[in-house]
Parts: structure tokens; C-alpha cells; sequence
């Protein structure tokens, strides 16, 4: 997942022929997960933890227009038992964001309304059908999303934001698998489509910007985790998490930032409890002809 920097589902643009990029690196780690709803720990496992690093990109072509891309590479690892740590480049993410409705409101800062669309796509044969320490699903993805800001004259917002994802069919390394209470003679797992939604509220200042976010996913489909078994890439994973993040500038460096942002997850099904601890440096790049009284990023 993209971590809370220029986020494709935040309500902000990339003012026109200028660059936002950036490193993340993003700690992710659980000891106790929810077994269907049934929550346990497992001493095989101890504690798994993520760690990803992100190259990230956001160029404004226009007012209007953003372009996007991320690239992970991951490393997976559990603290006891004997499976091995994996990691490797995962899935590029590519996106166009639109500014589709601006309306000022006289007195009361501005509304806008944003649509996205993505597609994401592995980069590398890593092996999906090792959870949960597989760094991806090998499913190539694509998203629409829809975005509503309301941003006050004083620099404080509001965002909502929800997306529906369409995953393709896995092909596995063995020709069957059980999942969902049914045997299946096929290497090609279906895999269940995903509805998420983020609401952030905070205060931003031309790159100084602090909010904090609720989200939730939700999986249309797939089976539960059985009882004392590995998770399947098709499980039906649901999570609700809560989270903040701070956005500053380097001093004497307005083109450079320092991201830090921290989720946890408060409820989930098939998923573990994590904690996630993000940290970025950021920069942003004017071109020859950018609009530098636009949306400062």
C-alpha cells in the first residue's frame, strides 16, 4: 500500500509541471491476528514484521491533471518458527488523479472532488502462495476511487474517500488447493474484489500539514482462515485502522520535508493487529512554467 504522503486518496494536487518525489519507509508488524474473528497468537510465527521501502512520484501536467507512481521493495520476516524470510520487488502502482469540481464557497474555503483510476501490476515472480510472509499476491489490480475535500480558508480539511478494486485470477505452483470449505483441482485462484474507504481531517500550510484518518477495507468475497492453518491469498480480509501524520519542512530547505505518519489496526478479520510506523523525505522539484500558487506540494 501507498503510505499517507501525497496519497492518491487525500484531497490535494500537485500544482502544474511540478514534481513531488520521495523515498518511504514504512515498518509494519503484528503479533496477534484475527482468525476469521476468532483473535489468537501463534508461536510458530512470534511476531511478523514488514518492512517496505517506496519510491514515490506525483507530476502535475496540468491544474487539473496528476500523474503517479510507487514502486515497493519489501522484506518479510517472523520472529520463531521455521519459515524463512522473503523479500523483492513487489507491484508498480500507476495512477491519473482529476480535479473534476472546484467551487469556491464565499467566506467558508473551498470544495473539490477528485477521481482516480489505477492499476497496479507485479514486477518480479515472487511467490504468492506463502502467507503471511509473502511480499504480494502476483493479482494485477485496478481501482477507481472517488475523493471529496473541503479545505477552510485557514488551511484546516476535511476528506472523504472510497474506491472499489478489481483483482485478477492467481496462478499457484501446485495444481489444487482447499479453501472455503472446498477442494479445488486448479492452479488458478479467483480472487475477491476489495471496497475501502479513508475519512482525514487535519490542518495543512503549504507543505507543513498534520491530519489524522480512520479507514476501513472490505472484501467482497474469499474464505476464512482455518483453524491452526496458513492464511490463503484469497482469504476474506477486513480491517478498520486509525492513524496520524505530520508533514514538515527541512529547515532552510523549503523544497525538502519530513514525513512521519503512524496507523494501527483496531479490528480486523483474517488480518493481523499491526502497528505501522512510516518516516519519508520528500522533495519537490518546480519546472520551467509551474504554478507555484498552486496547491503546494
Amino acid at each position: 500500500m501507498l503510505a499517507q504522503a501525497q496519497t492518491i486518496d487525500d484531497g490535494f494536487l500537485v500544482a502544474r509541471r511540478t514534481l513531488f518525489t520521495g523515498n518511504l519507509y514504512t515498518h509494519d508488524s503484528w503479533d496477534e491476528y484475527w482468525e476469521g474473528r476468532l483473535k489468537r497468537s501463534n508461536g510458530n510465527l512470534g511476531r511478523v514484521s514488514t518492512q517496505t521501502n517506496i519510491w514515490y512520484a506525483d507530476y502535475g501536467v496540468n491544474d487539473r491533471l496528476n500523474l503517479i507512481a510507487a514502486v515497493p521493495f519489501i522484506w518479510t520476516h517472523a520472529s520463531q518458527g521455521v519459515l524463512h524470510d522473503m523479500k523483492g520487488l513487489q507491484d508498480i502502482t500507476v495512477a491519473a488523479k482529476y480535479n473534476f469540481l472546484e467551487k469556491r464557497l464565499e467566506k467558508h474555503g473551498s470544495v473539490r472532488a477528485f477521481a482516480v483510476v489505477s492499476g497496479t501490476f507485479p514486477l518480479t515472480n515472487y511467490e504468492p502462495d506463502f502467507q503471511p510472509l509473502s511480499i504480494g499476491n502476483q493479482s494485477q489490480r485496478v481501482s477507481g476511487r472517488f475523493t471529496l475535500n473541503y479545505e477552510a480558508d485557514r488551511g484546516w480539511f476535511v476528506n472523504g474517500s472510497s474506491a472499489f478494486t478489481w483483482r485478477d485470477s492467481v496462478t499457484l505452483d501446485r495444481p489444487y488447493y482447499y479453501t472455503d470449505g472446498h477442494l479445488f483441482l486448479t492452479d488458478v485462484v479467483d480472487m475477491p474484489d476489495v471496497f475501502d474507504y479513508v475519512v482525514s481531517g487535519g490542518c495543512r500550510k503549504r507543505v507543513r500539514m498534520a491530519n489524522v484518518f480512520f479507514s476501513q477495507q472490505r472484501t467482497q468475497g474469499g474464505g476464512e482462515i482455518r483453524r491452526q492453518d496458513m492464511p490463503f491469498i484469497s482469504n476474506h480480509i477486513n480491517y478498520s485502522r486509525v492513524g496520524a501524520t505530520l508533514m514538515y519542512p527541512v529547515p532552510k530547505l523549503e523544497n525538502l520535508a519530513f514525513q512521519f505518519a503512524f496507523g494501527y489496526t483496531v479490528d480486523g478479520r483474517n488480518a493481523g493487529q499491526s502497528t505501522t510506523y512510516t518516516t519519508a523525505l520528500l522533495y519537490t522539484l518546480h519546472f520551467r512554467g509551474s504554478n507555484t500558487r498552486g496547491t503546494p506540494r
